[in-house]
């Protein structure tokens, strides 16, 4: 893991990446005392441009457009780190128990994972949030529940490929239970291609969170950048810095995950490392 992470910092884009996150992770973290009156505040009057008071400017009802950027900011890496870690957690278990005792059960699950992929992940969201009513947790749940086939088939594959391997066999051999080869020797050998791909689901998670955000299916209660370019939508001719800069916050925090998970990926992964 050190070996990985070493290479990781040598990757610059990576680490171009991981400079922005942590300036969106301090953004988070100090946004109640920049903008303490909140983000939902009628902070000056509708439809002001960027100037030294607001920043960012401010939008249709005169809310300060930089203290919804901020806010947005800690609701986007909320919702996709605890739908990231929540996709990862279940597919590893379901992928975990198909490969390592296959048959039926292998069978089972991995219908049961192919039926999920072919529906159309941001259509399953959507009826999933109606059905739970649009909230923070319906959210989350709903970008779980489309995130995780794909962890699942990933550590199946990878539990298949450790499973002929013969420091498992001498395991079984030697009595060892299935939960402890499990957890004590496949997860193990697999948590680098877990943590590549997990961290990708990020990406995912805040983008898909946008989507149904903007078509008011995120918590009216929380701000976020999809409301915010949502209520932004109306007025983008003659107000552009309402969407602008939600959507530049959505940009960069994007890319800049997508960056890292693709360092992550060329750091831990074995096989590009022999290429």
């Amino acid at each position: 893991m050190r070996a990985g992470l070493r290479r990781f910092a040598r990757n610059r884009m990576a680490l171009a990446g991981s400079v922005v996150i942590f300036c969106v992770f301090l953004l988070t973290v100090t946004a109640p005392f920049l903008f303490p009156q909140g983000a939902f505040n009628l902070a000056g009057q509708p439809l002001q441009p960027p100037s030294l008071r607001f920043p960012l400017g401010t939008d249709a009802l005169g809310r300060d457009v930089a203290a919804g950027v901020a806010e947005g900011a800690r609701t986007s890496l909320l919702i996709g780190i605890s739908a990231a870690l929540s996709a990862v957690l279940f597919g590893a278990a379901v992928g975990g128990i198909a490969g390592y005792y296959r048959g039926p059960i292998d069978l089972l699950l991995m219908r049961l994972t192919e039926f999920f992929q072919t529906i159309p992940a941001f259509l399953l969201a959507m009826l999933l949030v109606v059905i739970l009513s649009p909230s923070l947790l319906s959210v989350i749940i709903a970008i779980a529940a489309v995130s995780w086939p794909g962890i699942a088939r990933l550590v199946r594959g990878e539990f298949v490929a450790l499973g002929g391997r013969e420091f498992i066999l001498a395991s079984a051999g030697l009595g060892a239970s299935g939960p402890r080869i499990i957890f004590r020797h496949l997860l193990p050998n697999c948590l680098s291609s877990i943590i590549a791909v997990g961290s990708l689901l990020v990406a995912t998670a805040i983008l898909l969170e946008t989507g149904l955000a903007f078509l008011g299916l995120g918590d009216p209660n929380i701000m976020s950048w999809g409301l915010q370019i949502s209520a932004g939508r109306v007025s983008l001719r003659s107000a552009w810095w309402v969407c602008t800069f939600p959507g530049i916050a959505i940009l960069l925090t994007v890319l800049s995950i997508n960056l890292i998970g693709d360092g992550l990926n060329e750091a831990l992964n074995p096989r590009l490392r022999k290429r």
